[in-house]
């Protein structure tokens, strides 16, 4: 039995070829497309700073947790080793948990833990040791039960759509929800139509698909502060601002609150 630490020791294999530009790194588009991690991830940190001093510094471990993916997704690209991609599948697991911990709102709350948002964290906490534990049963499962938790997140998305009138609110939603299909059509491509893209000699859909997903990020996390701030901090003034300029046609968003938002 191969040891966890070797190279191609994991049963996940992608559709990029192997060692193919390098004798170090097993899938070299599918590791450094990863970068993007480490652009959004501090960025963001940077952006969404005055709105984590005011509602939780538990933002900055979110955008950490989001650097983590990169860094754990380049390592196990790189080597397709077993403890790669356990550490990777891990690490995206842990960062839903943060962002279901600080973000959810309360009206989608078990009821048995009150709307308590200390009893929530400690079920979420709870639920994830626990499925840290279940990913080392069945890991070539593991990576379509991180994207099926999407699903529900989707639902959510849904239902807060439906309760906002503001525009701009439902485009950032809109926007963050089409990524994230593209983002998953190039995964589930990758997977499932792998032999096509190397027939046409691009058998680069997965590292398209770290790019999406990461731009997804800095979408999906303003979405859900935007919608936490009307639930938690309604006394707030509160507006949704572009880097580097709200007037530029693509940018990143980040949330804007106090007195610099009056004019919203």
């Amino acid at each position: 039995m191969p040891s966890i630490f070797a190279y191609q020791s994991s049963e996940v294999d992608w559709c990029e070829g192997n060692f193919q530009h390098s004798a170090l790194v097993a899938e070299f588009y599918n590791t450094f497309s990863n970068v993007t991690f480490f652009i959004f991830g501090p960025l963001m940190m940077f952006l969404m700073h005055p709105y984590a001093q005011k509602r939780t510094r538990f933002t900055y471990v979110t955008c950490m947790l989001f650097m983590v993916i990169g860094m754990f997704s380049m390592y196990f690209h790189m080597t397709l080793s077993f403890l790669g991609q356990l550490l990777d599948e891990i690490s995206i697991l842990w960062f839903l948990a943060s962002g279901y911990s600080i973000w959810l709102p309360r009206c989608y709350f078990p009821a048995f833990v009150n709307r308590s948002r200390n009893h929530f964290v400690y079920l979420v906490f709870i639920t994830t040791v626990v499925s840290t534990f279940l990913t080392f049963l069945r890991p070539t499962v593991n990576a379509y039960a991180l994207n099926s938790i999407a699903l529900h997140i989707l639902y959510l998305v849904f239902w807060e759509y439906k309760k906002t009138n503001n525009k701009d609110i439902r485009h950032l939603m809109e926007v963050s929800v089409v990524l994230w299909l593209l983002a998953v059509t190039s995964w589930v491509s990758d997977r499932v139509l792998c032999s096509f893209w190397q027939r046409i000699h691009f058998p680069y859909l997965h590292s398209i698909w770290h790019v999406l997903i990461s731009l997804t990020f800095p979408y999906a996390m303003v979405t859900m502060a935007m919608v936490d701030a009307r639930y938690e901090m309604p006394e707030e003034m509160v507006r949704l601002r572009y880097w580097p300029r709200d007037s530029w046609p693509v940018g990143l968003p980040y949330v804007e609150l106090g007195e610099d938002a009056k004019d919203c």
